[in-house]
């Protein structure tokens, strides 16, 4: 794989991009200067290229090397998310979930938070030899570290570098607790060290199911698992001793809503035990390309409704950035699927059993390469 310059300097697809999740690519919010492709010109240009060849545009991955000095993150604000720690093997995602919050993030790299999120995507290889040093550092105490905060660490780009692995590999060696959210079926590769994690409750795994609605899902996700093969996942890595957890998020108003018993049935027969939920966020430009989206892939009543919905939801906006509001929004909707997945919950005897990581079996790495006294060797 061929190392590139980090530089934002290649032009816009001439077309609706094949397979991508955003249809357009706005300025970035730090630049002075900003050019936004509208979706009506994607889409005009978009009946041009099928009149010409009948097919698709392809726009292609690109990677760049993230050379940081440091792997693990701590998180600078918990009042919305249950962690202190995370790491991130990759920046920038291809799943291209439309209304992915992390979108944002890659406008601080001087990217667009539309298609370049999706195709212009940051490895750092050299996160497993950064783990195993700071974890060796005698400054760090053993807390959970999340995998995958920002973009999923099980992305199709993991099959080939494998960053992921290595860095999992570590972490099972050490004994130190790791939890990761993903949409991909990749994670069953991995089974044998989340297992081996799962035996001293130092792992955990929690699948992300949006819907149960294969079409919608392909519409919403184009590159991650079918909501069948997330449930053939929570079956596998269950029956494999790790305890899985499902985050049904993001609940679309008008899209999705209606599906949150059937998800919660389903999730539960498969074998999960702990499922959380969080509304629909659009920070920043995030409204742009999911209003696109709405108008490009739902007809225009239900776009419409849906919309109306988010807004009601968000007192009349698309988003509050308030904590108190911002995952779960406000008013009769949002009171309305809190009753619900409580009920349904408990119904389906889901989050009676929350065990927390444990750093009990931890061990600093050794540097030397030289076996401890009295030590076991795995």
């Amino acid at each position: 794989m061929e190392e590139r310059e980090f530089s934002y300097r290649d032009a816009l697809p001439q077309g609706l991009a094949h397979r991508r999740g955003a249809g357009i690519n706005p300025g970035n919010r730090f630049e002075s200067i900003r050019l936004h492709v509208l979706g009506e010109e994607l889409d005009r240009q978009w009946v041009e290229h099928q009149e010409a060849d009948g097919k698709l545009q392809r726009v292609e991955r690109q990677v760049f090397f993230d050379r940081t000095g440091r792997i693990i993150n701590q998180v600078s604000s918990t009042a919305d998310v249950p962690f202190d720690f995370t790491l991130n093997p990759y920046r920038g995602c291809e799943h291209g979930c439309i209304y992915c919050f992390a979108r944002p993030y890659h406008e601080f790299l001087g990217f667009s938070c539309g298609l370049d999120f999706e195709t212009k995507l940051m490895a750092k290889p050299d996160a497993p030899r950064l783990l195993r040093r700071e974890l060796a550092s005698r400054r760090w105490e053993p807390r959970p570290i999340i995998m995958s905060a920002i973009t999923d660490i099980y992305q199709p780009i993991e099959h080939k570098m494998r960053i992921a692995r290595r860095c999992l590999e570590v972490m099972a060696e050490c004994g130190q607790p790791v939890a990761t959210m993903t949409k991909s079926a990749l994670v069953l590769r991995d089974t044998d060290l989340w297992s081996r994690l799962a035996k001293i409750h130092a792992g955990r795994v929690t699948i992300t199911l949006v819907t149960m609605d294969s079409d919608l899902a392909q519409k919403l996700e184009p590159r991650a698992s079918s909501p069948a093969g997330r449930l053939r996942v929570i079956r596998e890595l269950t029956a494999a001793g790790v305890p899985v957890t499902v985050n049904i998020a993001p609940i679309i108003p008008g899209l999705t809503d209606a599906e949150l018993p059937n998800i919660l049935e389903a999730i539960s027969e498969a074998g999960a035990k702990q499922a959380a939920w969080v509304m629909l966020r659009l920070p920043y430009q995030l409204k742009d390309l999911f209003l696109d989206w709405l108008k490009r892939s739902v007809h225009p009543d239900r776009a419409r409704k849906v919309e109306s919905l988010i807004r009601q939801s968000r007192g009349g906006k698309l988003y509050e950035s308030a904590y108190d509001t911002r995952r779960r929004g406000r008013g009769h909707l949002a009171e309305q699927l809190s009753r619900t997945f409580d009920v349904f919950t408990r119904k389906y005897g889901l989050n009676r059993d929350i065990r927390p990581l444990s750093a009990a079996h931890f061990r600093r790495p050794d540097l030397s390469g030289q076996l401890r006294l009295f030590e076991p060797v795995d």
